[in-house]
């Protein structure tokens, strides 16, 4: 299957923006870079939300085919393992197995002996063009790698070969996923992944390592931008270098998880794509679910109150909601606003504070963290929330294309197109 140069992930917490999301990417198409969207929702999302994989699937079906869409698209079952990955199998085409648990357990000697002696063709030295110094592979170094790595893309081969039974051979995209780690892979680490992965036969398509920075929910990139282009160019190098000597797929790139709002290494990115003219797999997560609060809190009357309830339960219940996501929030609980002051704003403050802005004198992101871990209050409100989604589904259809295709694919691909020209 044909993931395609460049792909954009869309989750969609409630299944309700589909077309809106679609929209924009054909848009984008239109402007000469061809995107392939994929719709990602994850298990925890669903048990939250209290939905099934097959309302995603439905979500995206409708969508093309309203839109008449003619590409590619699929359904990531995101951040699956084998515990949960049969209630992705029917209505999934794109699986994102994530082994980042396994990362640093130890496998058996067996295993790790049998990868130690196929790394003899390897000779004794990594030369990779661009990355640095070469590195001598001796036995030091080879059992630090097997030690650290082996046991997740042995699990990675397990989840892979279990939905191969199922689906068939070349009937879904995979991705591998180890980004949910506290330290970033360095190249030589990559290099041996991918080698391991090659090992284990997986057609892995998408490889989403951990980069070195904050990859928050929803807001912007926090970290050492110049450290993240080395390493992002860096994994380039190494990807191509193991598709001519691993045998892996000609297609695989890079997946950036958590990629939406993080507009400060979007120029970074587009500048090293172009350079090595490579495709990216973006993952976004929850922005869709904020502009629909946004496009609720501009319409104003009962769309407004209903905002402004989301985000004082929200805070009532704060440690609650943000423990899921502790390792990718930052949230200084001395920014986030009263529930009184909240309650005082019109509907332009509440959504000038959430939508993300750079430089808007309101923005707090803060307050949008909060937002974007409390979709579990707006699930619980049901038929209630529901309603008035598509009461104004209009205004925040308008929100919803306006965020992915003008602060997100815009500000990317724009990069692109430019350095093209």
């Amino acid at each position: 299957m044909n993931l395609g140069k460049y792909s954009f992930g869309i989750g969609d917490r409630f299944n309700h923006e589909g077309a809106a999301q679609l929209s924009a990417i054909v848009e984008a198409n239109n402007e000469g870079i061809n995107i392939t969207p994929v719709w990602n929702k994850s298990n925890r999302e669903h048990d939250i939300v209290n939905s099934e994989p097959e309302g995603t699937r439905k979500e995206a079906d409708t969508a093309v085919k309203e839109s008449g869409w003619k590409g590619n698209y699929f359904v990531d079952a995101d951040h699956i393992n084998l515990k949960n990955v049969g209630r992705f199998i029917e209505h999934s085409d794109f699986f994102t197995l994530d082994v980042a648990e396994y990362i640093g357990k130890k496998s058996p000697e067996e295993n790790i002996k049998s990868f130690k002696e196929s790394c003899k063709t390897l000779g004794d030295r990594i030369d990779i063009e661009g990355i640095g110094n070469s590195v001598s592979i001796d036995e030091e170094l080879l059992d630090l790698v097997a030690n650290k790595y082996l046991a997740a893309v042995k699990q990675a081969g397990k989840i892979y070969r279990h939905i191969e039974k199922a689906k068939g051979k070349g009937n879904f995209i995979t991705e591998i996923s180890m980004d949910e780690v506290e330290e970033p892979q360095t190249p030589v680490e990559m290099f041996f992944i991918l080698k391991m992965i090659a090992d284990e036969k997986i057609p892995v398509q998408t490889l989403a390592p951990k980069f070195t920075g904050r990859f928050n929910k929803g807001v912007d990139y926090k970290g050492d931008i110049k450290q993240f282009a080395k390493e992002f160019e860096q994994d380039i190098l190494v990807i191509d270098y193991a598709i001519g000597h691993f045998g892996l797929p000609e297609d695989l790139k890079l997946s950036v998880h958590s990629g939406s709002d993080k507009f400060s290494i979007y120029p970074v990115m587009a500048e090293v794509l172009k350079k090595y003219n490579k495709g990216i797999h973006i993952k976004t997560a929850g922005t869709t679910w904020l502009e629909e609060v946004i496009g609720l809190a501009i319409s104003g009357d009962e769309g407004l109150t209903l905002a402004k309830e989301i985000y004082i339960q929200a805070l009532d219940r704060k440690e609650e909601l943000c423990r899921p996501y502790a390792d990718v929030i930052d949230i200084d609980e001395s920014q986030l606003p009263s529930p009184d002051e909240v309650s005082g704003w019109n509907g332009d403050k509440f959504a000038g504070t959430l939508r993300h802005i750079p430089g808007h004198p309101d923005y707090n992101p803060n307050f949008r963290q909060l937002i974007h871990v409390a979709y579990k209050v707006a699930a619980e409100m049901g038929d209630t929330y529901i309603h008035l989604l598509e009461k104004n589904s209009k205004v925040i259809r308008d929100c919803v294309k306006e965020n992915i295709l003008k602060r997100h694919l815009s500000r990317l691909f724009e990069f692109l197109l430019t350095l093209s020209r």
